[in-house]
C-alpha cells in the first residue's frame, strides 16, 4: 500500500545483496539460461550494475572463456594483456585484432607478458601500412617514445597520467622495462559512462557462473575459480539434496573466500539445510518461470511471494540474502519481491530478447522481430546438459519439465534496465521507502502493508475499457 513520500524519486537509493559480500547498486540479476546469459549480457548487466550468471550448458573451456572475457572487458589495469612478438606481421595483427576484439598491443621480446617491452602498436599504426607481410616492429611506436608509468602506480596516478598525456594505452613497467600492467583510456571513458558498474577490488567487473552437483563438477569450479568467477551458482530446480550439500561444503571447504549461492529453494527446512552447510546466498522459486511446467508436471513447487516472504524472513536472521528467481516479467515484480524481502530478483523472460542475449534474431510472419527463449527444463536445453539440473542425466526417458519459445525483441540492455531502475525507484517512492534498507525494515517493523487483490481489482489495476491501445514501455 502507498506511503507517505517526503523525497524525490532521484533520492530513493536501490542497492541489494547478491550474495553476503557482493553488493548491486542495481538489484538485477540474468539468470544461468542459455538462451540468456553467456559474456555479452553479463558485460553489459554488470555495467548497469547488476550481475550476470554464465550458463552451465557449455563445456568447462567454453565457460571459462565467457568468464575471462567478462573480467578482461573492463579493469584499471589489465594484468594479462596480450601481447605479441616483434617479429608477428601486420597480416596477422589484423586476424588477431578480429579474434580478440582490442586495438591496441604490448610489443615484447618474446610475445609475453612480464618480458621486456619493446614499443606498443596501435590501429592507427597499422592502418597505413602498405605491406602487410613486414613485421610489425618497422611500424610500433619504440618503448623510449611511449609514456609509461612505474611499477607500484596507483590508480588514481595512472589515471592522471593518461588524462595528462592524452594517450589511449599507458604500459606500466618494472625497473628492468619489463611489462607488468596495461592502463587503457577506453576504461577510464566507460567509468564515466556507467558509474553504477559492478566491480571488484580490482576494478574489474563482476561475474557469477553456475555449475551442476556432478564430481566432474569440481574441475569445472577449479577451472573457474582460476579464471577470476566472483561467485559460484549451484544450479538445481530442487537445491535441497545430499548432492548440493556434498558441493557447498566442498566448495566452501576448497575455496573459503568464495561466495557460493545455493537453490533452488522455496521453504525456510530447505533454506535450512543450505545455510547450514555454508551458502553466501540463496535462490528461491520453483515452477513459476514463464517457461517453467515443474509445478504441472511434477504437482510440486510454492507460490512465489509466499516463497520469497517466508524464505527470505529466515534467512535474514542467518545473514544470508536471497534472490528472487522467476515470474519476473516488469520492474512492479521486481519491487514486489524488494518488498516481501529479497535481496535482487533474478530475471530471465524479462531480459529474453534484447540484443546481448546469445542467438539470432529471427521474423515472424507479420514481420515482428523476435529471439528464442527456453525453459532448461526443456528437452531442447536438456539434450545440451542441461538434465543434470533436474536429476536426469543418468535416465534414458526425459520429462520435460520446461518449453521453448519465443520473445519478442527489447533492444539493447542498456536502454532497458534503465527504464526497469526508473521503475522500481518510483515504486519504492510510492510505498515511502527510501531505500531498499527501509523498505525491509517497513516490512519486518510491521509499517509495510499488504492487500489481496480480487481479480476484479487486478482488472482494473491494469489497462482496461479502451478499443485499442499502443503500449511502450519508455522514450
Amino acid at each position: 500500500l502507498p506511503g507517505h513520500i517526503s523525497f524525490g524519486v532521484h533520492d530513493v537509493a536501490i542497492h541489494g545483496n547478491f550474495t553476503r559480500k557482493i553488493q548491486l547498486k542495481t538489484p538485477i540479476v540474468s539468470t544461468p539460461m542459455d538462451t540468456v546469459t553467456e559474456a555479452k549480457m553479463a558485460i553489459a548487466i554488470a555495467l548497469e550494475g547488476g550481475i550476470g550468471v554464465i550458463h552451465t550448458n557449455l563445456t568447462v573451456e567454453d565457460q571459462v572463456r565467457e568468464v575471462m572475457h567478462v573480467k578482461k572487458y573492463e579493469s584499471g589495469f589489465i594484468m594479462d594483456p596480450v601481447c605479441i612478438a616483434p617479429t608477428m606481421k601486420i597480416s596477422d595483427l589484423d586476424t588477431l585484432r578480429k579474434t580478440s576484439g582490442f586495438s591496441g598491443y604490448p610489443v615484447t621480446e618474446d610475445g609475453r607478458m612480464g618480458s621486456r617491452l619493446l614499443g606498443l602498436v596501435t590501429k592507427r599504426d597499422t592502418d597505413f601500412a602498405a605491406d602487410r607481410s613486414s613485421p610489425v616492429n618497422t611500424i610500433m611506436t619504440k618503448a623510449e617514445k611511449l609514456v609509461t608509468a612505474q611499477e607500484g602506480v596507483d590508480l588514481l596516478a595512472a589515471n592522471k597520467i593518461l588524462k595528462e598525456s592524452k594517450k589511449g594505452k599507458l604500459p606500466v613497467i618494472s625497473g628492468q622495462g619489463r611489462l607488468v600492467a596495461l592502463m587503457s583510456r577506453a576504461d577510464l571513458q566507460k567509468n564515466a559512462e556507467y558509474p553504477l558498474a559492478t566491480k571488484d577490488e580490482r576494478k574489474r567487473l563482476r561475474v557469477a557462473a553456475a555449475v551442476g552437483t556432478r564430481p566432474a563438477d569440481r574441475d569445472r569450479v577449479r577451472a573457474l575459480v582460476a579464471a577470476g568467477v566472483d561467485a559460484i551458482i549451484v544450479d538445481s530446480s530442487q537445491g535441497d539434496s545430499v548432492f548440493q550439500h556434498e558441493m557447498v561444503k566442498w566448495m566452501k571447504q576448497e575455496f573459503p573466500e568464495l561466495q557460493v549461492v545455493g537453490g533452488n529453494v522455496v521453504t525456510k527446512s530447505q533454506a535450512k539445510n543450505l545455510i547450514d552447510c555454508g551458502v553466501d546466498g540463496l535462490r528461491v522459486g520453483m515452477g513459476i518461470g514463464s517457461i517453467c511446467t515443474t509445478q504441472e508436471v511434477c504437482a510440486c513447487g510454492r507460490a512465489q511471494a509466499s516463497a520469497v516472504y517466508n524464505v527470505a524472513k529466515y534467512a535474514r536472521s542467518r545473514g544470508v540474502p536471497i534472490l528472487a528467481d522467476g515470474g519476473i516479467s516488469s520492474p512492479g515484480h521486481i519491487v514486489k519481491a524488494l518488498c516481501l524481502g529479497a535481496g535482487a530478483a533474478m530475471c530471465g523472460s524479462l531480459l529474453a530478447g534484447t540484443e546481448e542475449t546469445p542467438g539470432e534474431y529471427i521474423y515472424s510472419e507479420t514481420g515482428v522481430r523476435l529471439k528464442r527463449y527456453r525453459g532448461m527444463g526443456s528437452l531442447d536445453a536438456m539434450k545440451k546438459g542441461s538434465d543434470d539440473r533436474y536429476f536426469g542425466a543418468a535416465t534414458a526417458l526425459k520429462v520435460a519439465q520446461g518449453v521453448s519459445g519465443t520473445v519478442q525483441d527489447k533492444g539493447s540492455v542498456h536502454r532497458f534496465v534503465p527504464y526497469l531502475v526508473q521503475g522500481i525507484r518510483h515504486g519504492l517512492q510510492d510505498i515511502g521507502a527510501k531505500s531498499v534498507d527501509d523498505l525491509r525494515e517497513r516490512l519486518y517493523s510491521g509499517q509495510l502493508r499488504f492487500e489481496l487483490r480480487s481479480p476484479a481489482a487486478q482488472r482494473e489495476g491494469g489497462v482496461h475499457g479502451l478499443h485499442s491501445f499502443e503500449r511502450r514501455l519508455f522514450s
